[in-house]
């Protein structure tokens, strides 16, 4: 009887105490400041130099480029950019090296699929990808 008595004291009084958890897909999750979450992609500030994909420890970045269109303009045009999010690691390099800021991370954490090959995003996805975007990446 008394076992019950402290356990009901117990739950008494936790009931009270402000809650914890959170109401995940209806709340959202607050992040810290420097959260590393999934890529965003700016293919108009792209100059096609490589150095995210030469940085890469997972080499999961592939990006191609062509000359650009115009004579008149040197450089290149952003063909493609994929990233294959099976492997990798949010590691912050690839936006760390960018000379243009092409591309940022974001806080947006929610990569989950059914597919493996729905984990690899192409320049598309990646350009339409701007949620959570942190206060000091927006332009």
């Amino acid at each position: 009887m008394l076992g019950l008595a402290k356990g009901l004291k117990y739950t008494l009084k936790n009931m009270t105490k402000e809650k914890v958890t959170y109401q995940y897909p209806e709340e959202p999750i607050p992040m810290p400041d420097r959260f590393r979450g999934i890529q965003k992609f700016y293919p108009e500030k792209c100059i096609v130099c490589n150095q995210c994909a030469n940085i890469c420890p997972t080499d999961c970045i592939q990006l191609t480029g062509k000359k650009h269109p115009d004579p008149d303009k040197k450089g290149k045009v952003i063909d493609t950019y994929d990233i294959n999010f099976e492997i990798c690691i949010l590691c912050d390099l690839c936006t760390e090296v960018c000379p243009t800021e092409a591309i940022v991370m974001t806080n947006n954490f929610e990569l989950a699929e059914y597919s493996r090959d729905d984990l690899f995003k192409n320049l598309e996805w990646l350009d339409e990808n701007d949620q959570n975007i942190r206060e000091e990446n927006k332009a």
